[in-house]
């Protein structure tokens, strides 16, 4: 019996989920529905129409209909959209032309030019010494003071770490050796990798823990097993729940608007404190392009190679030392 479009697009979306990452499903998601409310604008209702009616010609006015959007994001949707049609063809839903396809998406999207990682580097430091005084905040109750703790190791540790937010909130407490500060984690792909921690976000994080205790000695299970960054909303209750993306981008959010104001909480990200690390690490390390590679887990080194205009500001100090040194005091 063939399927309607629609339950083709379910199909693909439950493959995916299966198979990639949460974020990546989600990603996926999202290109889907555009596509398909794209679909039904051309008088090819996902519901009832079904999935042999529809041509790979519907790519090319697909991607004629993204221009509204930036180049990254159709890129992005014509590739979830590419993938749609190789598993119909591998599924054998639809007749398909693959090469077809390949082609229409190859004349009809736009390359995405490279983008420069921007962020306020003098404000981040502001937040990291925000965050590292939560620890002395005066709090009515120890709920309150748990928090604190929290959202001071989870800014030191995206700071200090690299880490994704949603590697940061999946940790788990046995994914970090505390003797040879290091955890293995999860990345994009699924491809797990090693993040080395700095010695103050693992006090931080030292304090944190302790502060939960007794929440984590009641909760059952083996202390290996619990979140690293834990809920600690009501919802959770005396639950030691994971802590989940959103929560992550709450907080960010929270502190940012705290110490700097609601203006820089609009613009200031989980991942902003990933800019901060790998500008931080080309800095300190002379402009080790590999180094920065391999420690931010990029799979491409002309991704790393985008941060390296952030530290120009140390070119110009360097260059100003050399060609123009302060004169010497007049007697």
């Amino acid at each position: 019996m063939s399927q309607s479009i629609f339950q083709a697009i379910k199909a693909y979306l439950q493959s995916i989920g299966d198979a990639r990452s949460m974020n990546t499903a989600r990603t996926y998601g999202t290109a889907m529905n555009a596509f398909a409310a794209f679909i039904n604008t051309q008088d090819l209702p996902t519901h009832q129409t079904e999935i042999s009616e529809l041509s790979e010609d519907v790519v090319a006015l697909f991607a004629t209909d993204l221009k509204t959007l930036s180049p990254a994001t159709e890129q992005l949707y014509l590739t979830a959209v590419a993938g749609f049609f190789e598993f119909l063809v591998a599924e054998r839903l639809a007749d398909i032309n693959l090469p077809r396809v390949r082609l229409l998406i190859r004349k009809r999207s736009r390359k995405p030019g490279i983008r420069l990682p921007q962020f306020p580097k003098q404000q981040i430091d502001e937040i990291i010494y925000y965050a590292n005084n939560l620890a002395s905040f005066q709090v009515n109750d120890q709920r309150e003071r748990m928090i604190n703790l929290r959202d001071r190791a989870f800014i030191l540790t995206l700071a200090d770490t690299g880490l994704r937010v949603h590697e940061a909130c999946n940790l788990r407490r046995g994914d970090l050796d505390w003797n040879e500060r290091k955890a293995i984690v999860k990345g994009k792909g699924n491809r797990e990798a090693i993040v080395r921690f700095s010695q103050r976000s693992l006090n931080a994080l030292k304090d944190y823990l302790a502060a939960r205790a007794m929440l984590d000695g009641s909760s059952g299970r083996q202390l290996a097993s619990l979140a690293l960054f834990a809920r600690h909303d009501k919802g959770a209750g005396k639950k030691v729940k994971h802590m989940t993306p959103t929560t992550g981008r709450n907080i960010i959010y929270h502190r940012v608007t705290e110490a700097i104001g609601p203006e820089a909480g609009k613009n200031i990200t989980p991942h902003s404190f990933r800019h901060y690390f790998v500008t931080t690490v080309l800095i300190g390390s002379g402009g080790n392009l590999k180094l920065a590679q391999s420690l931010a887990r990029h799979q491409n080194i002309a991704v790393t190679q985008r941060y390296a205009h952030l530290s120009a500001s140390d070119l110009d100090q360097g260059y100003m030392e050399i060609f123009e040194p302060k004169q010497a005091p007049k007697d």
